[in-house]
């Protein structure tokens, strides 16, 4: 508990604490040798000489099994020195200090270690040390009788200290690293206010814990051993792998005579494994195929559980908002509330997307290569997504609580943002729409690398794209109806926006050829019919106008005119399949020329659908086709033709006509 605490307060609590313990006991070593080889009853050369042979097995196969068995046991005190390279995130200059401190520790122990067997075996005879679990307390008890026992007892224990709080150290840095990479569970690399991961700290106090209170020595330590030596060939080997697959990276350690090193290392420990103790291999087997199989199937698992509690718990549709700035986020915000309001369970996520090649610009820039502690200059680009995460929430949030709208902000980063947009779509199945800005100014050279158009062309979604200009409050909202998906899609949003608003709608169509009256009638009961489809029925607050014009675009632009409204609501045509337009040659040229803020629709449907569509209402048109919605032509013609035209001939249903017109005439 006292070094899980340690440990969350940081690094630093901890290297501090690891060099007061590691002083005491290398002064208790540096005694108990010193004592050992000058005090008397210490050391004495006739019985560490004493003994038949060194090897008194029957056979020299036998002898050498015994000794790689007993390698194996002991194994597992020479490791440990790899946990420097573990933290060499919190280390200064780490390709200078990591070298040094593995050697120097490394040797400074096997030093340490021959000397006190050497001082033990020359003071107590082998066969009295041979079943004794207490061979140096045995050994000091005789040239250090009144303060050598309890000296020695207390260095067991600091030793035993020392350890728990390096392998902590380097046990809670490699659960944190894995889960950040994505192979442990993510809850492991949450880091706490010290900037610790805290939750990787307290599972790791746990199993030690319980590891301390099952006991088992000699067991534990055959599978710690057998462990760091499954750990080490295969760091063997990928030393020569990542070799071959890397040439020209940096490398700022160098391993003597490679590849030899890392072929007779990895030949080692394959050697040393196969003399570990049965039960110890078997028990590691077994963690190891129970952890591969986890591995492999538990995304299989985790989907089919997740598809499970999605068909149990009701459907919640989320909208989907694409956030640039804070200043396009806010009015998309305020849109997408609209919109969350009029739809039941339905709420918003505020996307930020960061390209991964701005990140790694940042970064060149503020990291100065060769400097000392230049990773505390990365610091703010590790915590920059967060708080653009936090600043986002405050700055829109606002809009969503003044309408009980549930909203979270999230932010990602990818090799664009089309990419983030569309992995953010994929790996959900609840996205009901996708709110983005206008990308202004656009023009045609710059149709391909745009978010919008990758977006309109690849997410399966409803996509509605939002030209701002200065929307604050929606009272009048016209919605050009061409009886297409797309317009009627805009025909849904027009209503939803409305009935949240109490804002009027104004249903447009434009003829392009001269009607009589009883046709203007006719196509004023096919918007009736359309709308009633639409909705249900035709709401209170709509309005329909039918009006001849010499091309659509004149017909919406004059009524755009006629009116202050607030909106327009409008579909995209068959053209935004295409390489030429966003939503198609009307719906971009009314968002450049219109007065209002314009919202456009993009009903879900493959892009080879739309170019078959817009194919057969090319043939079915015929050559008028380039007479009446050319883009190319002015547009002034139409415009004063429009509003020219006589009051009876532009009303097809006056009931709905003067419903229209009554805020008119009481203002």
């Amino acid at each position: 508990v006292l070094f899980a605490v340690l440990n969350i307060l940081g690094a630093t609590q901890v290297g501090r604490i690891q060099v007061v313990l590691g002083g005491i006991l290398l002064a208790v070593f540096t005694i108990f040798i010193v004592a050992g080889l000058v005090r008397p009853n210490g050391f004495q050369w006739s019985t560490f000489a004493a003994g038949e042979s060194v090897f008194i097995g029957r056979s020299f196969w036998h002898n050498l099994s015994l000794m790689l068995g007993t390698i194996a046991l002991v194994y597992n005190a020479y490791v440990g020195f790899e946990v420097i390279a573990d933290d060499a995130e919190e280390i200064i200059e780490p390709s200078r200090n990591i070298p040094m401190g593995i050697l120097v520790s490394l040797t400074l122990c096997t030093l340490i270690y021959v000397l006190v067997a050497f001082v033990t075996l020359g003071t107590v005879p082998w066969q009295e040390l041979a079943g004794s679990e207490t061979a140096l307390t045995d050994a000091v008890g005789h040239f250090l009788p009144t303060i050598g026992v309890p000296m020695m007892g207390l260095a067991g224990m600091i030793a035993t200290l020392t350890s728990i709080n390096s392998a902590m150290l380097s046990a809670t840095r490699e659960a944190f690293t894995l889960s950040r990479d994505g192979v442990w569970p993510h809850s492991l690399a949450r880091l706490s206010r010290f900037r610790t991961p805290y939750v990787a700290i307290l599972v790791t106090a746990a199993v030690s814990a319980l590891i301390a209170v099952i006991g088992l020595v000699d067991f534990l330590s055959y599978i710690s051993s057998a462990g760091y030596l499954f750990v080490l060939f295969w760091g063997s080997l990928s030393m020569i792998r990542l070799r071959k697959r890397f040439p020209t990276i940096e490398r700022p350690f160098k391993a003597p005579f490679f590849p030899l090193t890392a072929y007779l290392a990895g030949a080692t420990c394959v050697l040393i494994i196969a003399f570990a103790d049965g039960r110890a291999l078997l028990f590691g087997g077994g963690v190891l195929i129970l952890f591969t199989l986890a591995y492999y199937f538990s995304p299989v698992i985790s989907r089919l559980v997740k598809d499970q509690m999605t068909a149990l718990e009701p459907h919640h549709d989320l909208i989907l908002v694409v956030a640039g700035n804070t200043r396009t986020a806010r009015s998309l915000v305020h849109l997408g509330s609209i919109l969350a309001q009029a739809s039941e369970d339905t709420y918003m996520c505020v996307l930020s997307v960061e390209p991964r090649a701005s990140i790694q610009e940042r970064r060149a820039k503020l990291v100065l290569r060769d400097t000392p502690h230049s990773s505390k200059r990365v610091e703010p680009l590790i915590r920059r997504r967060s708080l653009r995460e936090r600043f986002l929430l405050s700055e829109v949030a606002h809009e969503a609580l003044m309408r009980n709208v549930a909203l979270y902000t999230k932010s990602r980063v990818a090799p664009s943002v089309a990419h983030g947009i569309l992995d953010e779509i994929a790996e959900r199945d609840n996205v009901r729409l996708v709110l983005a800005g206008w990308p202004t100014p656009l023009e045609p050279e710059m149709l391909s690398t745009s978010i919008v158009k990758e977006l309109i062309l690849r997410a399966a979604p409803d996509v509605a794209v939002l030209l701002d200009r200065g929307l604050t409050q929606v009272q009048r909202i016209l919605v050009p109806l061409g009886g297409g998906p797309h317009s009627r899609m805009a025909l849904r949003l027009a209503y939803e926006i409305a009935a949240a608003e109490n804002a009027e709608v104004l249903v447009l169509q434009v003829m392009t050829s001269t009607c009589d009256i009883e046709e203007f009638e006719d196509h004023c009961m096919q918007l009736e019919e359309i709308i009633a489809e639409v909705l249900g029925e035709v709401p209170p607050a709509f309005g329909l106008r039918v009006i001849e014009s010499g091309s659509i675009l004149g017909g919406i632009l004059a009524e755009s005119t006629r009116r202050p409204y607030d909106l327009i609501v409008i579909g995209a045509s068959e053209e935004w399949a295409s390489d030429d337009h966003l939503f198609g040659a009307i719906g971009d040229r009314i968002a450049t020329m219109a007065s209002c803020s314009i919202l456009l629709c993009r009903r879900h449907e493959p892009v080879t659908l739309a170019r078959l569509r817009h194919s057969i209402k090319l043939l079915e048109r015929g050559p008028v086709i380039t007479e009446t919605t050319s883009m190319e032509s002015a547009p002034l013609q139409p415009l004063s033709r429009a509003i020219q035209e006589p009051a009876q001939k532009r009303t097809l249903a006056p009931d709905k006509e003067e419903r229209w017109r009554e805020p008119e005439q009481e203002g």
